[in-house]
């Protein structure tokens, strides 16, 4: 998971994220149990400011894979972003690969509406 701060319009940082270790070379599962926790323990901590500190949403790896979602993870993401149970007003997703020693990765934010943007990503302090 991917949890934020809202730093200025339509602009934000991931302070903190989630690493998994149940999946393999080409899936993933989420275990829902700590999802829930690693929320509220992050919103907690940061007192509750839910408008400014707040989930924002998931990222992965494709160590052998180009790193635009696939067919799988654009369907996902859409289901997570138009669910009104979630109640969300985006959701993002960062995918990452390490190519010899360079970092690559993309961002793709998902709407409410079903629509999905690619959006610019930032990697700071990475050498």
């Amino acid at each position: 998971m991917l949890l934020g701060e809202h730093v200025g319009t339509n602009h934000f940082v991931v302070r903190s994220l989630t690493v998994h270790q149940t999946g393999a070379v080409a899936t993933f599962v989420r275990r829902l149990g700590g999802v829930v926790k690693a929320i509220k323990m992050y919103c907690r901590s940061h007192g509750d400011n839910f408008g400014h500190f707040n989930y924002l949403g998931e990222w992965h790896s494709h160590p052998l894979f180009s790193v635009q979602p696939s067919p799988k993870d654009h369907s996902t993401m859409r289901e997570l972003a138009t669910d009104h149970r979630v109640g969300a007003n985006f959701v993002v997703l960062l995918v990452f690969r390490l190519s010899g020693q360079q970092l690559e990765g993309s961002a793709h934010t998902y709407l409410p509406d079903g629509s999905v943007h690619l959006s610019n990503l930032d990697l700071e302090g990475i050498e």
